[in-house]
């Protein structure tokens, strides 16, 4: 491996800073997207038959809040009808939509970030294909040509271009599995943050 580095040249370094930096990104991301984390299947439906006749207690909320995205946002709807308990299903889904937007941007971090990488990665490795021309070239001489420094030129620009696109390729791959991911999570809470609202707009309000 030491020796293909040495053999790409130093424009090979930004390529392996960013091999490095979306690998770390993947898997930050395959750990944080886990179902379980985000949307856990039975969730809503045991926060429904909790409250089919009152509001849960508040460390039942609390534990809910902590328990995953989905948790958060229903324990959100709680909170606000436990603090007006007057308030309307309009009110209670704005509420639950202001939750659910912070919980959105945090499903997409690091989202734009991986898409960079996969877009700059074939861009970096044509600069080391063209540092690399730019030693073939100087290889050349009147004299002859420096076998040498040709070759060294032709491993910069070829090594430098695969190194791109193995990195890209991946890249891109993982950031549409993460997007279409992260879509169909926020398909979820939209719809499960829809069916608390009108349930809890059911429930006996004090007079």
């Amino acid at each position: 491996m030491l020796s293909i580095i040495q053999a790409a040249g130093w424009p090979i370094w930004p390529l392996i800073a960013c091999s490095v930096l979306a690998l770390a990104l993947i898997i930050e991301r395959l750990v944080s997207l886990k179902t379980a984390r985000i949307a856990p299947p039975k969730l809503l439906t045991e926060a429904i038959s909790i409250s089919r006749t009152s509001l849960p207690a508040p460390d039942l909320i609390a534990r809910l809040e902590s328990n995953s995205a989905l948790g958060e946002i229903l324990a959100s709807g709680f909170r606000t009808l436990q603090a007006s308990p007057h308030c309307s299903e309009e009110d209670l889904r704005h509420v639950m939509e202001g939750t659910g937007r912070m919980v959105a941007h945090r499903l997409e971090r690091y989202l734009n970030a991986l898409a960079t990488i996969a877009s700059t990665a074939p861009l970096l490795g044509l600069f080391g294909t063209v540092i690399g021309m730019i030693e073939i070239f100087a290889s050349q001489s009147p004299s002859g040509s420096n076998p040498v420094q040709l070759a060294h030129g032709i491993s910069i620009a070829l090594y430098n271009t695969a190194f791109g696109l193995i990195i890209a390729i991946p890249a891109l791959i993982f950031w549409r599995f993460f997007r279409a991911r992260v879509d169909a999570f926020l398909l979820t809470l939209e719809l499960a943050s829809e069916r608390l609202a009108r349930h809890l707009s059911n429930l006996p309000r004090p007079a």
